[in-house]
């Protein structure tokens, strides 16, 4: 089952600020989250039944600091398109 904990973090960059205009908020969370799962946490702690879910993977990035390679983590993006009244007071732009 989904919760809010997998949520990582709502996405601001020029992209997803035009999007938000048209509604459609980005969401970054954990790859393990589905679809269901994040229309189900919008429902619960939002209170907003979101009309269309898309979602992305993208993997970590290998990266090296001073000459020893590291992994970024794995995401998964949503693209969560909101009602039109719908809005969320802390996701004021």
């Amino acid at each position: 089952m989904a919760d809010i904990t997998d949520i990582k973090s709502i996405m601001y960059t020029e992209k997803s600020l035009a999007l938000q205009e048209d509604g459609i908020i980005v969401v970054q969370t954990t790859p393990k989250m589905t679809k269901n799962g994040l229309k189900e946490v919008f429902k619960e702690f939002f209170g907003i039944n979101p009309l269309r879910v898309n979602s992305m993977r993208v993997d970590g990035k290998v990266k090296r600091f001073k000459g020893v390679a590291g992994k970024r983590p794995n995401l998964k993006k949503f693209y969560v398109k909101l009602p039109d009244d719908a809005k969320i007071e802390s996701l004021a732009v």
